[in-house]
């Protein structure tokens, strides 16, 4: 519970534009992923992006701890990935 406290007040220090950043990207991300679209491919592969911009910027931000960073990165990537099949699914 203490680290969730942590995380919280740490977001709460940020500068503006990250925290709207990353709140709408997390917003874009639960929206686009619902049942609601998950009939078209479009919108989930603009989800998985947001996804991936998410964890890209919170793997800047705590670029200090290494792995943190690199497990950031390594699910950034991967939702780049589902992002880029997603919409390669829904051209055809």
């Amino acid at each position: 519970m203490q680290r969730i406290k942590f995380m919280y007040k740490q977001f709460l220090r940020e500068p503006l534009w990250f925290k709207v950043l990353v709140s709408l990207t997390l917003l874009i991300t639960i929206i686009f992923s619902s049942s609601f679209f998950s009939y078209n491919g479009y919108y989930q592969s603009i989800a998985k992006l947001a996804a991936a911009i998410f964890f890209t910027a919170y793997g800047v931000k705590f670029r200090r701890n290494t792995l943190i960073t690199v497990i950031f990165f390594v699910v950034a990537i991967i939702c780049m990935y589902l992002s880029w099949d997603y919409f390669e699914r829904a051209r055809y």
